[in-house]
């Protein structure tokens, strides 16, 4: 389940959701693509906060771990930009799901 929030959370930086700049430039170098991970883990957590389920780390967060670190040492506010982007993407997500579940107004 942890992986599903996580990649729903990068879904929400497409240019037509919340454009985030970190995926858009994704494939440019480790250091944005170690931003926008992040923001997808943070966001992530958030989630499944939100509705009360537990959050197990995977495997390979060993890994993250040590590109998140990288990207720290050389801007030591990114966590706070991360945080703050992980917090509008689960805003978003949870407006569109609000937005989806809603019924349509019946026909007079």
């Amino acid at each position: 389940m942890d992986e599903t929030y996580h990649e729903v959370t990068h879904a929400s930086g497409h240019v037509d959701r919340l454009a985030r700049e970190t995926l858009r430039d994704y494939h440019k170098e480790r250091s944005i693509r170690a931003r926008e991970e992040l923001v997808a883990e943070l966001g992530a957590s958030y989630l499944m906060a939100d509705l009360g389920l537990a959050y197990t780390p995977r495997p390979d967060h060993a890994a993250y771990l040590a590109s998140w670190l990288g990207a720290l040492r050389h801007d030591p506010k990114a966590i706070f930009t991360a945080a703050a982007q992980a917090q509008a993407a689960a805003d978003w997500i949870h407006a569109a799901h609000k937005a989806a579940a809603d019924p349509l107004p019946l026909a007079a």
